[in-house]
Order: C-alpha cells, then sequence, then structure tokens
C-alpha cells in the first residue's frame, strides 16, 4: 500500500491504522512507511529490518530526534479504523499510530527547520525488550540515534509527561513439602505458606514520590501464581510473579533490592528489570520544548523508550496524542483535535523564526 502524507493527521491515521502491524508483523507497514519517507527528497533513509531511520542534513547546530513505534497489541475485533464524532477508533490509533502519523507529516512538511531532524519509527516495542526495535538500533547504529533532544510520540493526551518508571517483574518462591493429600500431616502445603506473599502484597503502601518536580505513583502486585502438582499431592513449591513500578529515584538495582526485602524470608527471583529514567525538564533542550508546546508537565507512570534514550545520553521526553488509559483497550481512540494540536505544536517549535 502507499501512504498519502498529504492528508489530515486523521485520515493518515486511519490509513495506518487499517495496516494490521502486531508485533512481529509490522513487515507491511515499515515497507509503506519507508516508501513515503523515500519520496521526500529532504531526508536520508536508512532501514534495519522493520525499523526505519529518517535523516535531515540541514547543518543545523542542534538535532532533535522524533520517535514512534510501528507495532500495536494484537486486534481485538477493532479493526479496521471507524470515525465517529471527531473520535478515531480503532487497534493502535492510541498506542501510538496517531504519533506515528504526526511524524510522517512532519517529514513531509519540514523541508527546512530550526534544527535538524531525526526520524525513527521501530518495531516491537510491545513485547520483551529483547526483540526492541529501538534497543537494536541502540546496539548496530547507534550514530543513527545521535541527537542533543529526544520525543518519544507515545500517548500522553498532549501534555508532556517527563522521565518514566522503571519495571521489574519477580518471582516469589513459598516452599514446602511433598505429601499424600490423604496424609497431608507429613507435608507442608507450600501453596497455603504462599497466603503469607500474598498478605505482604496486601499490606504494601506504594511510595508516591516527588523526583525533579513531578510525582510517581509506584505500584507492587501479583500479576501470576503457579503451584500444584496433582490431585492428591501436596505441593512443595508456589510462584507468586510480582511486577513492580518504581520511580525513577531508584536504580535497577535498587529496585530489586526493595523488592527482596518486602519479601525477606521468601526465595525472590529477579525475572526481568528495565530501569527508569529521571524528568531532566531542567535540561535547557527540554525546558525549550515544553515553553514551545505549553502545559503543565507530569510523571509518565508507566515504562516507555525514554529510558532507552536516557542509556543512551539523549534527553528525552514523552509527548503526543491520545490518552495513555485508552491504550490496549478494545474500545481504543483517539481525538482528531489532539493530533491536530500536536502536529500544530511540534511544527511551531520545529519550523524557522
Amino acid at each position: 500500500m502507499e501512504l498519502d502524507l498529504s492528508s489530515s493527521g486523521a485520515e493518515l491515521t486511519a490509513q495506518l491504522v487499517d495496516v494490521p502491524s502486531v508485533s512481529g508483523t509490522e513487515g507491511p507497514l515499515a515497507d509503506a512507511v519507508a516508501g513515503a519517507l523515500a519520496a521526500l527528497p529532504h531526508l536520508a533513509v536508512h532501514r534495519d529490518g522493520n525499523a526505519i531511520v529518517a535523516r535531515t542534513e540541514f547543518g543545523r547546530p542542534e538535532r532533535v530526534l522524533l520517535a514512534g513505534h510501528l507495532d500495536t497489541v494484537p486486534v481485538h475485533g477493532n479493526l479496521p479504523s471507524r470515525l465517529d464524532d471527531g473520535l478515531l477508533y480503532g487497534c493502535g490509533s492510541c498506542d501510538m499510530k496517531a504519533g506515528v502519523a504526526v511524524q510522517l507529516r512532519l517529514a513531509a512538511q519540514l523541508t527546512a527547520a530550526a534544527r535538524d531532524v531525526t526520524y525513527v519509527f521501530y518495531d516491537c516495542e510491545e513485547v520483551e525488550a529483547e526483540r526492541n526495535g529501538l534497543l537494536r538500533l541502540s546496539r548496530s547504529s547507534p550514530d543513527w540515534l545521535s541527537a542533543d533532544f529526544a520525543v518519544l510520540l507515545e500517548p500522553t493526551g498532549a501534555v508532556v509527561e517527563g522521565g518514566c518508571q522503571g519495571t521489574l517483574r519477580a518471582d516469589v518462591i513459598a516452599r514446602g513439602e511433598r505429601a499424600h493429600s490423604a496424609r497431608s500431616w507429613l507435608g507442608r502445603n507450600a501453596i497455603h505458606a504462599a497466603g503469607g506473599v500474598l498478605d505482604v502484597l496486601r499490606g504494601y503502601r506504594p511510595r508516591q514520590p516527588q523526583v525533579d518536580g513531578l510525582v510517581y505513583h509506584e505500584g507492587l502486585n501479583a500479576v501470576g501464581i503457579t503451584g500444584g502438582v496433582a490431585g492428591n499431592v501436596i505441593p512443595d513449591e508456589c510462584v507468586v510473579s510480582v511486577n513492580y513500578r518504581f520511580a525513577p529515584d531508584l536504580s535497577a538495582d535498587e529496585a530489586a533490592a526493595h523488592v527482596r526485602e518486602v519479601f525477606s524470608g521468601f526465595e525472590v527471583r529477579v525475572t526481568d528489570v528495565a530501569g527508569g529514567a529521571r524528568p531532566g525538564l531542567t535540561r535547557p533542550a527540554a525546558a525549550a520544548f515544553v515553553a514551545a508546546v505549553g502545559g503543565q508537565p507530569r510523571a509518565k507512570l508507566g515504562w516507555t523508550d525514554v529510558a532507552r534514550f536516557d542509556a543512551l545520553s539523549v534527553p528525552a521526553v514523552n509527548y503526543g496524542p491520545g490518552d495513555p488509559q485508552l491504550a490496549h483497550t478494545q474500545g481504543e481512540h483517539v481525538a482528531v483535535v489532539q493530533i491536530e494540536r500536536c502536529e500544530q505544536a511540534m511544527l511551531g517549535w520545529l519550523r524557522p523564526g
């Protein structure tokens, strides 16, 4: 298919939504994006798998990077797209094809700009970190991601969201001793022992720390439980999987230490962890962006690839159309007015004075 970059932001979002791109199947959409960008003579276009990087070379003293992922969570009866009373519905409309549409519209319109711009479109953001296209680019072609400042066009309701939380997953293991269920007193039931883990979680009071002026709300929750051997066996192991969303004033190691302390007395096995990113809104490039787009910044309550840019020493913020609370829902949608607002705000920031 061909994308029409001269169409409105809402129309372009609908075109993107109508190309299914569940993580791992982004090929057709990546082809369409690459083809549309290759037709713009002011851009140098590179491709790595299903990730596309397009760069201007205006010779400006500052370079900014605009990033968005092409993939979505699995479709749930919410394709094709539909427009209803100023709201565009469809899988990925909010997270984050509206943001990608803004990127593409900017790429087409900014044949000259106050800053050089790098546009990054990448794959596999909605799945495990090792498949993430931006991570792959950071390892294989870090020079493509070099910038003075980055904006990740994740849905934020057209409000700047600073930094992001870290996320940690761990298995908390309760041990017991197997026995025949007819003689249960000869064993120790690990599932019963796991009640202690749940008691800890019920009594846990998450922090709400202020980090660089923004308030983050942490969370520690059970997200899975496994145990049992057979219908006539007292189980000797029960595993409660927990997810800790931690504020960016903690490192990944500090977050892991906290979880182990909370569940002292139980075996804790950390299975996955990704550190967060501090807001950094006082940095000159970030402060200039906030001043240009307006509004009152708030904390990003979730993990995003802002943390990836932070690891590359590139200051970054989240800013894009769409309500993040609608992401991944069957009724996912985005307000057309927010797509237009984000596009105009970023044009005002990037256009020559």
